[in-house]
């Protein structure tokens, strides 16, 4: 049919141009042949695109229609269900990770107010005792000598106090930053523990507890001097203000390897199994039996369990209540 339009119009076109028609008939019956030839051009290419189009539409049915056959179920929605899969699983993901930034955000933040509360408490006990000491003194006690001397002793007690808590303060924030470098030297361990024992005779004599020193002779390893000095005089210490009278603490060790491991270890009040995963932190505080007007910093174990970290070592304790508690720790052997 097409081909018989575009023959027509071009005889149509030979015949008006060998004709003696006039010459305005000849042009009209020109354009009459143009416009027929555009339209059969027009007709071709869209006949052309449509074939083309219907085409592609029936290869790509026929593709769906084979991988439906070789595999089970809509091949097409199970891809679309991957993807969302997947993208669900990142969003989780990602959900997951902004709750646990807010969980730590207020655990931090938690930690934060118990800090700064605890040290609020611990500053202001020596705090009131020494302006209540004071003002008893301005009210008329500075002239009464049975008074006065007592009372400056107590306020200076309530000052070595306050100075304690502040050293105890700036020596846990050295060790946490790390700023402090510790003095490592080969040392013995034994003559560091009668040192400390011999200086808290005194205090525990008063209490009624025996300290005893089981470290064999010589126990060698690699530390600093200094800070395991604190270290000891801090649990025993402990040992000393919770202790039972007539009980005992006794330091002793044995080797394990390349390390030395340390216990101190009394039979004094004890601690319950609830308040052991807190003990290391700094101002926490065990019941009434271990209050504030036992006069330390409430920092000590903390401090403890710092520079042992410092040494690249660990500590634990064990502890039954009414039995008494064991600290464990580990130096390097030397």
């Amino acid at each position: 049919m097409t081909s018989l339009v575009v023959a027509v119009a071009g005889g149509l076109l030979v015949a008006v141009a060998a004709s003696p028609i006039g010459e305005q008939a000849r042009s009209w019956v020109a354009v009459i042949g143009a416009g027929l030839l555009f339209a059969v051009a027009y007709a071709v290419f869209s006949f052309g695109i449509e074939r083309f189009i219907h085409s592609r539409i029936k290869a790509l049915y026929r593709t769906v229609h084979d991988l439906r056959r070789q595999r089970p179920g809509n091949v097409l929605r199970k891809r679309d269900g991957d993807i969302l899969d997947a993208v669900n699983a990142e969003v989780a993901a990602w959900a997951t990770e902004r709750r646990t930034e807010i969980r730590e955000l207020h655990e931090r933040e938690k930690f934060r107010r118990e800090f700064i509360g605890n040290l609020a408490h611990e500053l202001k006990t020596p705090i009131f005792n020494i302006q209540g000491y004071i003002l008893t003194l301005l009210e008329g006690g500075l002239e009464d000598e049975k008074v006065n001397r007592d009372f400056l002793e107590r306020a200076s007690k309530g000052v070595d106090r306050l100075t304690k808590i502040v050293e105890d303060l700036d020596l846990i924030t050295k060790l946490e930053s790390g700023v402090m470098d510790l003095r490592m030297t080969r040392m013995d361990l034994r003559e560091l523990v009668v040192d400390i024992i011999g200086s808290m005779e005194i205090s525990a004599r008063e209490k009624g507890v025996r300290l005893v020193n089981e470290l064999p002779a010589p126990t060698m390893v690699r530390a600093d001097h200094h800070r395991m000095s604190q270290v000891f005089t801090n649990l025993l210490g402990n040992a000393i203000n919770y202790g039972r009278p007539g009980g005992s603490c006794v330091v002793r060790s044995y080797v394990l390897g390349d390390q030395v491991v340390v216990e101190v270890v009394d039979d004094g009040i004890g601690i319950s199994e609830e308040h052991l995963p807190r003990l290391f932190e700094r101002f926490y505080r065990v019941g009434k039996s271990r209050a504030r007007n036992e006069g330390g910093s409430g920092l000590g174990l903390a401090i403890v369990k710092h520079i042992i970290e410092a040494h690249g070592q660990g500590i634990t304790v064990k502890s039954t209540e009414g039995e008494g508690t064991a600290f464990s720790f580990t130096l390097e052997r030397a």
